[in-house]
């Protein structure tokens, strides 16, 4: 299916979202023909892109439209549920949702439940939803714009659920800034100086890289927990066992997408204060790991933030140099700190990913913190 057709039948003009893979010719479409605007803003998250809409259509009374990937589906639960649904303010939407996961094609571990789920999560949702894949035409598309339309004028929600390969575009946008800088370089960094510590990776490449750092140093694997999913939330996972495990230096590998995602985490970190924790946000500006479209940590000051939410140490680097003196800093005190530190869009094209699955990850991780599974 040809994403612009589709969009065409849909006759709406505000966009907002979170880029996923599954949803790159749309992410393409969408940066060539509004690019970042009034009309298409990358939300911060999915709850967010959906009370943009809302806001959208209370200003216009229009029928705004938001994209995600599944795995977002549960950021939407609460303001589809508790704004938009017919029983409160009853504000239609129109969804585009990338489906990882789907029941026979293989996928990643963290995508296979919540794949099982997606179509009865929606149906609870009372979202009525159509199954686009490679082959769907623009007849089939225009039968449920026809009987969507319907739902829409009485305060209801439709979906377009994307099968892989489900959309198509004719040209792929590209992204770079102008960092030198690799994650992997910034990774292997860390790894290096924080020796037996325990780091937390975010979800996406950071994870990848950090597994193969050590399959290259043939190092264990069991100092590190690989955060395959839950976007957003690496800090908190760090944060618990920084809590709880007060003898071991914690080392947070985070991204700037995952960290905007629920940046509220900052907060609490800095609340809590914990000694032994270091909150590292390595930013390219982009969401790298679906695409590269960018977030808005180009607006950001990510260190202001760790200052106003009480991080004790903290430091901005944008050169390697600058990321060494930070981390043998951070090594060497007992007090919560922050680096930011600026990366360039890109990884190698032969980046694997973890050959353990999340279980013996966990298994080994626990072990190695002195913890028996149940």
């Amino acid at each position: 299916m040809n994403v612009k057709e589709l969009i065409n039948c849909m006759e709406t003009e505000f966009f907002s979202g979170v880029p996923d893979s599954q949803l790159r010719a749309l992410c393409d479409y969408l940066m060539e023909s509004e690019g970042i605007s009034s009309k298409h803003i990358i939300a911060a998250n999915e709850g967010n892109a959906v009370a943009l809409a809302a806001g959208y259509h209370l200003a216009t009374g229009k029928t705004p439209l938001v994209y995600l990937q599944n795995s977002g589906i549960g950021n939407i639960i609460n303001p589809v549920a508790s704004l938009l649904n017919e029983e409160v303010y009853a504000i239609p939407c129109i969804f585009i949702i990338g489906w990882r996961g789907e029941p026979g094609i293989h996928d990643e571990p963290q995508h296979i439940f919540q794949g099982k789920i997606t179509e009865q999560l929606l149906k609870d949702l009372d979202i009525a939803v159509f199954t686009i894949l490679p082959n769907t035409t623009i007849s089939e598309i225009k039968k449920f714009v026809k009987s969507g339309k319907e739902r829409i004028k009485s305060g209801k929600c439709i979906a377009y659920l994307i099968k892989k390969q489900g959309l198509e575009f004719d040209s792929c946008s590209e992204y770079q800034n102008n960092y030198t800088l690799t994650r992997e370089e910034v990774i292997e960094n860390i790894t290096l100086t924080a020796k037996n510590d325990i780091i937390v990776s975010t979800t996406g490449k950071a994870s990848r890289e950090l597994f193969e750092i050590r399959e290259k140093n043939k190092e264990s694997h069991k100092y590190d927990f690989l955060t395959v999913g839950s976007m957003g939330h690496t800090s908190s996972i760090a944060l618990g066992i920084a809590l709880n495990k007060p003898d071991k230096k914690v080392w947070c590998i985070d991204g700037d997408g995952s960290c905007l995602m629920h940046m509220g985490a900052m907060a609490t970190i800095g609340a809590n204060k914990p000694d032994n924790f270091v909150h590292i946000v390595v930013d390219n500006m982009a969401h790298e790991s679906v695409g590269g479209m960018p977030t808005v940590s180009n607006n950001i000051d990510f260190s202001k933030v760790a200052d106003g939410c009480g991080y004790e140490m903290i430091f901005a680097a944008d050169t390697l140099d600058e990321f060494h003196k930070a981390l043998e800093q951070a090594k060497n005190t007992n007090k919560l700190c922050f680096i930011s530190v600026k990366t360039k869009i890109g990884s190698r094209k032969d980046l694997g990913r973890p050959t353990l699955s999340p279980l013996e990850n966990k298994q080994a991780f626990m072990e190695y913190l002195g913890e028996k599974i149940n």
